[in-house]
């Protein structure tokens, strides 16, 4: 092979690798601890701080939880006071949508505070973790902790064009789960997603 030739095909593998990065920016966070409220076992919630058996059984009986506040004031009507219900989100959490979420869910985010609510929604539309880490690591102390502050996010993921290493970062996730995603493609509306998926599942991702 020539070298033009070489060129033409080293470019071409650099461009697909960079769309490759691109489509997996956006996507549910790596967890580095939290569990999804919506999956977590039984039996592992009963061990968390400040629930008992008859909470666990209560929270799963309730599922699904659609955002942080709405989990939160079931903690709440459970006897739990706010600040035990914060306790518990380091261990288990509802995933917020870094583009929409109100400043009452971003408050309900370990380590986030009331600066964040300023600063999620500065520079909204997010469209990759690059990007979180950079702006958000300004104010955290760099990328490693910004990450584990992403970890209760997700930037959400474009429903019919997704590929599957970023469908399986949504919270419950299987490979048959991902080909029921695909095979009802092509998506129109909001409430097509929902159909196909749930509302717990459909908000992760928009219609491009």
């Amino acid at each position: 092979m020539s070298n033009g030739g070489w060129v033409r095909v080293t470019c071409a593998a650099l461009a697909l690798t960079m769309a490759v990065a691109a489509n997996a920016s956006a996507q549910v966070a790596k967890s580095f601890g939290v569990v999804d409220a919506n999956t977590i076992a039984e039996k592992d919630l009963a061990a968390l701080p400040n629930m008992t058996p008859a909470i666990a059984k209560a929270f799963v009986a309730k599922r699904p939880f659609n955002s942080i506040t709405e989990l939160n004031t079931f903690l709440l009507g459970q006897g739990l006071t706010a600040e035990q219900a914060m306790a518990l989100y380091p261990k288990v959490s509802v995933h917020i949508n870094l583009n929409t979420a109100t400043a009452d869910e971003i408050m309900l985010v370990p380590g986030a505070g009331r600066k964040m609510t300023i600063e999620f929604p500065e520079y909204r539309p997010w469209k990759t973790w690059a990007q979180f880490d950079r702006q958000i690591g300004k104010y955290i102390g760099g990328a490693e902790n910004a990450q584990k502050l992403a970890q209760y996010t997700f930037i959400p993921m474009k429903a019919n064009t997704a590929v599957d290493v970023d469908l399986m970062t949504v919270p419950g996730a299987n490979q048959a789960w991902v080909d029921k995603l695909k095979k009802a493609r092509l998506y129109k509306t909001a409430a097509d997603l929902e159909k196909a998926l749930g509302k717990t599942q459909a908000r992760f991702f928009v219609i491009e």
